[in-house]
């Protein structure tokens, strides 16, 4: 019997070793495009002198990306490769980020929103084709456990993308708060307005160059095939793969995970800057704090994803899923009482209880797949649908200010209480049908 180590070393006379990493690595790329963008709800918000609301288009022309072109990546993927549809992935990446050079010289809001959903659909395709290529790269019997590994270096992504927005962009914003910049002239506005947004761009179009370079790593490697051709009904395909209760219940708890994971991870910011302005603390550095507190939720996302890896190999996968929704439950509940600091932490704390989730909902709902797992693939990412339906519906209880006595910052985090609640719902039903393959 062939152990996991040797599967993933050979197959189709392909070494599987180049091929990970080189997909793996994508996994950190669009971690970065991810969470170099959530800060950007605050920073649109102040830079175009808007709500909260209005900033939170940014997530959903950024998820509305996923959503558009999953189902039309998975057809993509069947015609042609799980290769072809992740260099497709990666030039729809560059050209979305390229698009924020030319939305900086219109000064309109609406084009950046447009450069994201285009990156976004470039996203939706690497999405698409990189998990179940990771899933493929092995024994089935092991497969969720690889997928989380390769998911352990999406936080890294995410990490530097959140210090290149605290750095290099919310650092270097012009200091003037929203009150004040209220105040200014449409002249002086358009001034300050440009110089922020020259500042914004940079990373974007840095990581555009970047990506051109994966482009050509990806070119020239030759990668394992995994039958990628498919037969059979496209249709027919996905009404199949719907009936199944695992699949099917999949494609839910992931729209509320993600909605859940975007909710924690983009108004953390504004739930920080509340929270710190009164204690004394200038917009400004109460911005730049909860964005430190952000990059530690990061951190402790990435080190409890390697730790959960570890333990699914001991664990049922739906009972750790739904036990540690239950701590994120419990969690919650004191970010939405609690007042002080330790409401803070307790939003911070989130992150370790999700770290698990999201390659875990996956890897459980494409179990038994076989090649009907990339049109599987494209449900799930379809569901991430949920990081742009979710996070305006908290935007719009933030600009409540107050509710039933309490900061409306800390009553919006009931939504991802809910998504948590679904979850745990998931975790359950998975747990029962894990057992009874055992």
């Amino acid at each position: 019997m062939k152990t996991e180590k040797q599967h993933l070393l050979k197959k189709d006379g392909i070494s599987y070793v180049v091929p990970f990493i080189l997909i793996t690595s994508c996994f950190a790329l669009w971690g970065f495009a991810n969470d170099i963008t959530n800060p950007m709800v605050k920073a649109f918000s102040k830079i175009f002198r808007m709500s909260v609301t209005d900033g939170a288009l940014v997530q959903v022309a950024f998820y509305g990306g996923y959503f558009a072109m999953a189902f039309p990546a998975a057809i993509f993927i069947r015609k042609y490769s799980y290769k072809a549809g992740v260099l497709m992935g990666l030039l729809l990446y560059a050209v979305g980020a390229f698009m924020f050079f030319p939305a900086k010289y219109t000064g309109c809001y609406y084009s950046f929103l447009l450069a994201y959903f285009i990156l976004t659909c470039g996203l939706s395709f690497l999405e698409t084709s990189c998990n179940p290529y990771i899933l493929s790269m092995g024994t089935e019997e092991t497969a969720t456990r690889r997928l989380n590994l390769a998911q352990s270096f999406n936080p890294i992504g995410s990490l530097l993308g959140m210090y290149v927005a605290m750095n290099f962009i919310q650092a270097r914003l012009n200091p003037l708060d929203s009150d004040a910049r209220e105040q200014l002239s449409e002249a002086e506005y358009a001034v300050v307005r440009d110089s922020d947004l020259s500042i914004l761009i940079q990373p974007y179009v840095i990581i555009g160059v970047v990506i051109l370079f994966m482009v050509f790593l990806l070119m020239i490697v030759r990668m394992p095939k995994n039958a990628e051709k498919q037969d059979g009904n496209f249709m027919s395909t996905i009404r199949h793969i719907f009936r199944l209760p695992h699949y099917r219940e999949g494609v839910i708890a992931q729209f509320f995970y993600v909605g859940a994971q975007i909710m924690c991870w983009t108004f953390i910011i504004q739930y920080g800057t509340h929270l710190l302005m009164q204690t004394g603390m200038s917009e400004k550095d109460a911005e730049v704090m909860s964005q430190h507190y952000n990059i530690i939720a990061m951190v402790i996302f990435c080190c409890s994803r390697f730790i959960c890896t570890f333990f699914l190999k001991f664990f049922n996968a739906g009972a750790m899923l739904a036990t540690l929704a239950v701590v994120a439950v419990f969690l919650l509940i004191g970010v939405i009482f609690m007042q002080n600091i330790y409401g803070l932490y307790c939003l911070v704390g989130v992150s370790a209880c999700m770290s698990l989730m999201f390659p875990t909902i996956y890897g459980i709902a494409l179990y038994g797949l076989g090649e009907s797992a990339k049109f599987g693939a494209a449900g799930l990412i379809m569901a991430i649908l949920g990081g742009s339906v979710l996070p305006p519906l908290q935007a719009l209880i933030i600009d409540q200010g107050y509710v039933m006595g309490l900061p409306a910052v800390n009553v919006s985090f009931v939504l991802p209480l809910i998504c948590f609640l679904v979850i745990i719902w998931y975790g359950v039903r998975s747990y029962s049908r894990i057992a009874s393959r055992s």
